[in-house]
């Protein structure tokens, strides 16, 4: 029947778009590209070079300057605000824009991406429709260092007018363009858009199984490129799968006026002035519903009809006469003609609020079980930890009392003494240099800046300051923070050489400044390489690559070295015991202290409290979707520390026990031994 949508059976799979009864299909027109008309092509042009330019309204003051903003964070905000005489400020790609009715809108497309897949792809990289001239849009390190980029379209679009059928171009593929657009459909591709900042999604609704009348309804990011229809088996066991390509696009576009919740600043020389609002909409909501239709044009095609051109399938207002799906035939090849739908919608929904359907949280409930848990085994481990010192200092108070206890009582207390003497015969080794103490230092100093790194990046997340809505953000953030943190690596490794009394001080500060920046450089530049042979998106150009390597060597190297020059300067620690000239004898260790034995205890401990968090953090890295659990993110982060640093001092204190000194390798292993089950 018309309209009537095709569901597949993998649920992972996204829905296929309505298609109607089956007719006739056979037309052999040759390829002709035509995108536009002359005033639509002038208005997007114009529009674009506006773009290009950067250019962007100011706002006023009152509006909210970040999507979804919690009352916390308001309230931070204000108090930072207070500090100076600054009346209000926006992040930068984060501010309103508004549109005036027939004023033309930029659809900009972007990636092809896949959950089966970690390789994404240009848009352009498969032959759709492209306009006369496409336009690489600006983009910051982190977008660049993402892959995230930009071009212009074909599609036009104008606040408040609903365009229907409108004809992009028209395209006769090869066999090896279908088979090209049915690989992308087999491995579930989606094409990335966005409009105003804010990204094109296809609403899906998901029922309950416990609860069939409660419906849960999801943004999935993008469109797919086709699906696939349905399977013959032959008499043979030969399967031959059958795929349609989405060559109709309709966009779904949702605006709010601008005077519902902006004001126009009052004249500063006349401040008793009633506030002006402010004229135009704003844009809150960007949807689309992709549809298989095999259209047939009226008449001789001719190029100069776009975007009106008049097709068989369309009825008008958005409905389609009796058709049948546009299928991908990798054999033969075919024609293809591509269309696309402007529909505009009145919101309700305010412009700070326009990213909360990306970002809703459906599954709060597993965070804080996770959370819960990771509680759980941290005040496990604190019990033990309070109870050797609790037994420790117990042992240090009755030797001050032991003029008080009975005969009995100092028999037990010698024979608990003889147990637990294990530590105190090692008192003049246990702060022996280890080997390597340099490479120990160097690797602590480096930890320190990872550490600090993080630390800042989930405080700003927190405030609201990395958010989606400010591409690239997170990534910026992570560079900077790193590269600032390089004074914290340097200084620390510095205490670290004058405890182990190094003398290569110099050594050590390069080492520092460039081992773990130079090994991630190495990697990052293969793996660069694989992505680029692969023809990936992803692939970072050689130029951006040559500007990170610069902003290390000229913000991280000279932060190290003058954090090890104050390292250096600072008076060196003291320990409250010397070191005796010959190394004690080690016994033999029971097979439960072996360090791999205790590695794996280690790292499995740590890696139980935030294994929950970090399977949603992997699926929004491998799905392609948003992630902004910042919140219990920094909890579980927390806890993280806590506990490996509880657990590291719990082994250290059982190899003590039983004679072992040698303990700064063992537990700078064991408190990392969390990355190898990660």
């Amino acid at each position: 029947s018309p309209q009537q949508s095709l569901k597949l059976s993998e649920p992972k799979r996204a829905k296929l778009a309505p298609w109607s009864q089956p007719r006739q299909r056979g037309h052999t027109d040759t390829s002709v590209d035509a995108v536009g008309g002359t005033g639509d092509r002038d208005a997007q042009q114009a529009l674009e070079n506006e773009e290009a330019r950067g250019a962007q309204r100011e706002v006023p003051t009152q509006t909210p300057a970040f999507p979804a903003m919690l009352p916390s964070k308001a309230a931070a905000l204000s108090a930072l605000l207070l500090l100076g005489s600054a009346s209000a400020f926006y992040l930068p790609g984060v501010a309103p824009r508004t549109f005036r009715k027939d004023q033309a809108v930029n659809i900009k497309v972007q990636t092809l991406v896949s959950p089966e897949s970690q390789l994404q792809f240009d848009f352009y990289q498969l032959p759709f429709c492209k306009p006369k001239h496409v336009r690489d849009l600006p983009e910051n390190l982190g977008e660049a260092l993402a892959g995230d980029k930009a071009h212009t379209s074909g599609f036009v679009a104008k606040m408040k007018k609903n365009a229907y059928c409108q004809t992009l171009c028209k395209r006769t593929y090869t066999p090896k363009q279908m088979e090209e657009f049915q690989d992308f459909a087999i491995l579930d591709y989606r094409a990335n858009m966005r409009l105003d900042n804010l990204p094109v999604a296809q609403i899906a609704k998901y029922a309950y199984d416990d609860q069939p009348d409660k419906t849960l309804q999801v943004y999935n990011l993008g469109f797919p490129i086709g699906s696939k229809l349905h399977e013959e088996v032959h008499s043979d066991d030969a399967v031959a799968e059958h795929y349609v390509l989405n060559n109709h696009l309709r966009f779904k576009i949702k605006y709010h006026p601008a005077a519902d919740e902006m004001e126009d600043r009052p004249d500063p020389n006349n401040p008793d002035a009633a506030p002006q609002y402010m004229k135009g909409n704003l844009i809150v909501g960007f949807e689309v519903v992709p549809y298989s239709i095999t259209h047939k044009e009226v008449g001789k095609w001719n190029a100069t009809c776009a975007p009106n051109c008049k097709l068989h399938t369309c009825a008008g207002g958005g409905a389609f006469t009796p058709h049948t799906p546009q299928m991908i035939d990798s054999k033969n090849g075919g024609t293809v003609i591509w269309t696309y739908d402007i529909e505009w919608q009145k919101s309700n929904v305010k412009w700070a609020s326009r990213w909360d359907v990306y970002l809703n949280m459906t599954d709060d409930k597993v965070h804080w079980f996770s959370i819960v848990n990771s509680v759980v085994i941290l005040v496990f481990l604190t019990g033990i930890v309070g109870m050797i010192f609790m037994r420790v200092l117990r042992n240090d108070l009755n030797r001050y009392n032991e003029a008080l206890m009975t005969d009995e009582e100092k028999q037990q207390h010698q024979q608990e003494l003889k147990e637990e003497s294990g530590w105190k015969l090692i008192y003049g080794d246990v702060f022996r240099p280890p080997p390597m103490a340099g490479l120990l230092a160097v690797y602590t100093g480096t930890g320190v800046q990872l550490l600090f790194m993080a630390l800042l990046t989930l405080v700003c997340s927190c405030l609201g300051f990395v958010s989606p809505s400010n591409r690239g953000s997170l990534m910026n953030s992570v560079l900077l923070f790193f590269f600032l943190s390089g004074a914290f690596a340097g200084y620390f490794a510095a205490r670290f050489c004058q405890i182990f009394k190094e003398e290569s001080k110099l050594k050590i500060t390069m080492l520092t400044a460039l081992s773990f920046q130079g090994v991630c450089s190495i990697v990052f530049f293969i793996l660069n390489v694989i992505i680029w042979a692969n023809s990936s998106s992803a692939a970072v150009p050689f130029g951006t690559f040559v500007a990170v390597l610069a902003l290390s060597f000229t913000i991280s190297v000279p932060l190290t070295f003058f954090g090890a020059y104050l390292g250096f300067r600072s008076e060196p620690f003291t320990f409250p015991t010397r070191t005796n000239p010959i190394p004690r004898q080690i016994p033999p260790q029971k097979w439960y202290l072996h360090r791999g034995v205790s590695m794996l205890v280690g790292g499995l401990l740590p890696f139980g409290a935030v294994f929950v968090e970090l399977f949603f953090i992997l699926s929004s890295i491998w799905q392609h979707r948003f992630y902004y659990f910042f919140g219990f993110l920094s909890l579980v982060f927390v806890i993280l520390l806590l506990i490996g640093a509880e657990i590291t001092l719990v082994l250290c204190y059982l190899h003590l026990c039983s004679e072992d000194y040698k303990w700064w390798w063992r537990s700078f292993f064991v408190g990392g031994a969390t990355s190898w089950s990660v």
